[in-house]
């Protein structure tokens, strides 16, 4: 899907006359200072009951080669399907595509579902491995004040025979209290937890399920 950055990045100035304050995270007219927003889990505190038995000893999660939006500190917005802009009085406080690996890593710890989770490149055994692509984080304002819509892929791969076993996307959107950067991240997290709750027991039910590989 081709994509046109409207603003050029968090210090484009060009459109902004007709953007309004859906490029600050200022209320009216005031003034506003730079802002950094970190993406968060809001399900993570409401998570069901820790399991009284693991389903594996180890799983390995690992980011992949992200869709833009999730692979910069913008935080994007879009008026129309296949175009983006970026907010520019705020930013994430670290890039999506290496923050949703760590948030999905508590969220499964706090399950029990594995042993131990880590993350590619830390020194943890698994004979499983969990691909996590992003594939959208951005504040939808088709019609304002919009909804954060957030879509990751999910690909579990069993490293004892080298074969992927499961596939699947997952997308959640949640409506945003007002047009603004403020608002699109509490509406991003939110829906981020939507995402969360259904890839939980997605991935449960892949693992403890005869391996068969998938193309």
């Amino acid at each position: 899907m081709s994509r046109r950055l409207l603003l050029g990045g968090l210090a484009g100035l060009a459109g902004l006359a007709g953007l309004g304050g859906c490029v600050s995270v200022g209320i009216g007219n005031e003034a506003a200072l730079d802002t950094q927003f970190a993406l968060r889990d809001a399900g993570a505190g409401a998570a069901p009951a820790r399991r009284d038995q693991t389903v594996v000893p180890a799983l390995v999660i690992q980011a992949v080669p992200a869709d833009a939006l999730g692979d910069t500190t913008a935080i994007a917005y879009s008026r129309r399907p296949g175009e983006y802009a970026f907010y520019q009085l705020a930013s994430w406080t670290e890039r999506p595509v290496r923050a949703l690996p760590r948030l999905l890593q508590r969220r499964l710890e706090a399950s029990g579902l594995a042993g131990a989770v880590g993350l590619a490149g830390e020194p943890l055994r698994s004979d499983w491995l969990l691909q996590l692509g992003v594939d959208a984080v951005v504040h939808d304002l088709a019609s304002e004040p919009g909804a954060g819509r957030i879509a990751l892929t999910l690909e579990l791969f069993d490293r004892r025979s080298r074969t992927r076993v499961a596939r699947r996307s997952f997308e959640a959107s949640v409506p945003a209290q007002r047009a603004d950067s403020a608002a699109a991240v509490a509406a991003l997290s939110q829906a981020l937890a939507q995402v969360f709750d259904a890839a939980l027991p997605w991935l449960e039910a892949e693992l403890q399920r005869p391996a068969v590989a998938v193309r």
